[in-house]
């Protein structure tokens, strides 16, 4: 299944590692972050002023790069 807006961030960081170099490219810091069990992809653009469609893209893209 790809990565969906309301997937929660610690998740797809733990299940597809390859997206932790997006969530870097994007300056957002949730790598580590003891909210990331909590909070969705969206809470996340959100939070960081990032384009929500972009970063799914992005997120995706490295997801299938496997």
């Amino acid at each position: 299944m790809p990565i969906e807006a309301d997937d929660l961030v610690e998740e797809v960081m733990r299940s597809r590692p390859t997206t932790i170099r997006v969530f870097l490219d994007f300056k957002m810091n949730c790598v580590g972050c003891p909210i990331a069990c909590f909070h969705t992809v969206n809470d996340s653009c959100i939070e960081h002023g990032v384009d929500r469609s972009e970063f799914l893209g992005a997120l995706r893209q490295a997801e299938s790069a496997l």
